[in-house]
């Protein structure tokens, strides 16, 4: 197949009266140019592309041969590789990366971008697909996380929040600094689990985004919560929702005022827009987030092995308790597909009970005090 000018291409990519000392790594870097363009012209995300190439970089190093050299044993030899270290790569991880490095061969292998021909005249060797279906993990199950990440009990929930404004109480007590951050970080994992966002969804809230309801006017401009920088499709931007402030967890609304109100301008961030700021009036980043809850955590004795996304869970999860239609909940959370939306509810027994008890009431009702009837 002839090679044409589409991104990515050999022919875009190495000039033509350019000879290279060392032609095998020069060969292997070009490739890798030519797939960060390609990529680029798939409007895929910075951090997609790079995370991908760090993959293909990695898996050269392990094998100590280039692309026009790999074999099947080598995808075999790397994740067997990976799957034995301490900390093994989550089951999701492992597809991924499968999947990230199949598209990567299958790049260099599609006649339409010369990279196969280019290496057959310099080595004498054609890169071809490594990955298929005998050496490469299935989706077999719907849920791939850890199964350590679940929703909090109520118990838990109220211990968690209990531990972040005790810790702020201890600061004031011990007069030491960092009272305004300790209060800022007990707000901020409460906003989490009253709008169920995600890390980086919190970490880029401004304050426009704190937004009224015209059908919750007693909640004023706490009414919803518009969430910009939501989790992109791969090649589209960030999605966005509006998040409405449901009754239930309508104590987050005196919470958000006194913050927005009182505590924030505390930090001198002048014009900047962000919900969240740090004590040197920059954007609160996604890793502190990480770090807060784990602190809060240990605070309270929680297990280890929750965390920050929990929150979102122990949304979930209420919302569904609380009686809301599954679609209702859908668009709160940003979920594209309902059947996401169920992978992460998690129905307490108290929640199931309740269910019960209200069917044995009909029940009972109905009968009239006359009996079950026949079973």
């Amino acid at each position: 197949m002839r090679s044409v000018d589409v991104p990515g291409a050999f022919r875009l990519i190495v000039p033509g009266n350019v000879r290279a000392l060392d032609p095998s790594p020069a060969m292997f870097e070009a490739m890798l140019r030519g797939w960060e363009r390609q990529q680029q012209s798939r409007l895929l995300s910075r951090k997609t592309i790079d995370d991908r190439l760090s993959l293909v970089r990695r898996f050269a190093l392990f094998t100590a041969t280039y692309p026009w050299e790999w074999t099947p044993e080598d995808v075999e030899a790397y994740f067997s590789h990976r799957l034995s270290c301490p900390a093994p790569l989550a089951h999701s991880t492992v597809r991924g990366q499968q999947g990230d490095l199949q598209m990567f061969c299958a790049f260099i292998a599609d006649g339409r971008y010369g990279w196969a021909s280019a290496c057959e005249e310099a080595f004498g060797q054609v890169p071809v697909q490594v990955c298929h279906d005998w050496n490469t993990a299935d989706h077999v199950a719907e849920f791939e996380g850890r199964p350590g990440r679940r929703a909090l009990t109520y118990d838990e929930l109220q211990a968690f929040f209990d531990a972040a404004d005790d810790r702020v109480e201890q600061t004031r007590k011990q007069r030491r600094k960092g009272v305004l951050a300790a209060w800022r970080d007990a707000v901020m994992l409460k906003q989490v689990y009253a709008y169920g966002t995600r890390r980086r969804e919190t970490s880029m809230l401004d304050l426009p985004d704190l937004r009224h309801n015209p059908r919750a006017k007693d909640y004023g401009r706490f009414g919803a919560l518009e969430v910009r920088f939501g989790k992109a499709s791969s090649g589209s931007p960030p999605k966005r929702r509006t998040v409405l402030t449901v009754p239930e967890v309508d104590w987050i609304v005196p919470v958000l005022e006194e913050w927005v109100d009182e505590v924030r301008s505390r930090f001198s961030p002048g014009r900047h827009p962000a919900l969240w700021v740090t004590e040197r009036c920059g954007r609160l980043g996604v890793r502190r987030l990480d770090e807060v809850f784990a602190i809060v955590r240990e605070h309270a004795g929680l297990p280890p092995e929750l965390d920050l996304h929990c929150l979102r869970h122990t949304y979930i999860t209420h919302l569904i308790e609380f009686g809301y239609p599954e679609r209702f909940v859908q668009e709160q959370v940003g979920h594209a597909y309902a059947a996401t939306t169920a992978l992460y509810t998690w129905v307490s027994d108290e929640y199931r009970n309740r269910l019960l008890e209200a069917s044995l009431r009909r029940r009972m009702e109905r009968t009239d005090g006359k009996g079950l009837g026949p079973r």
